[in-house]
């Protein structure tokens, strides 16, 4: 997927993100168009009518800020309960993503996929509800931002072990710094996914 570039000329004339699939089912990926000129760049983060359009979540509650050095691991986490959507960008740095989905009545239920996610391309994902992702910190440092369409409950997230023999997920950086939390995740065989989840 290509860096797309406009002049900042143009913003009036700004176009919407592209928005495309993935092989997980709800997964999406949003790429912003970016605007350069000599003083550095412009892009739009978030463009509620392209949601709208696509028929995505659009009432983002919270935007929460991460800030990770090389090697850590955050991650895999999904919430429970009745689950949220997220949109999750690096505003800085390079971060390898992982999403899985962790939905038993999804037709990619235990699949897979790999994005990076840097300050270069500005590209999103788009998480549905009750898909788990991760992130490992390639640069020297990352910032990444997430939109989440649910305020934070104590005790509804679920931490899924990131090494989970099942996924084989080809994290870069070995070993990596973990959280005690991530430490102790268990693998997706060892998590009652339909009890966690109640969707709406």
């Amino acid at each position: 997927m290509g860096r797309r570039r406009g002049t900042l000329e143009g913003l009036v004339q700004l176009t919407h993100p592209i928005v495309r699939s993935t092989s997980i089912d709800g997964v999406l990926v949003c790429e912003p168009t970016v605007h350069t000129d000599v003083r550095g760049f412009f892009t739009r983060t978030f463009d509620l009518d392209s949601f709208r359009e696509a028929g995505l979540e659009c009432r983002f509650v919270q935007h929460n800020q991460s800030r990770s050095r090389r090697g850590v691991l955050r991650g895999l986490h999904v919430r429970g309960s009745a689950g949220e959507s997220k949109l999750v960008r690096c505003a800085t740095g390079c971060v390898i993503d992982f999403v899985v989905d962790t939905r038993p009545w999804s037709s990619s239920f235990g699949r897979s996929e790999r994005f990076v996610l840097d300050d270069a391309d500005h590209r999103h994902l788009y998480l549905p509800p009750f898909v788990a992702h991760g992130f490992q910190v390639v640069s020297e440092s990352a910032d990444v931002c997430y939109m989440h369409s649910a305020s934070y409950v104590a005790g509804e997230d679920i931490a899924i072990a990131w090494d989970d023999p099942t996924l084989v997920l080809d994290w870069p950086i070995l070993p990596p710094l973990l959280s005690d939390r991530d430490t102790a995740a268990l693998p997706m065989a060892e998590i009652d996914f339909d009890a966690a989840f109640r969707p709406a």
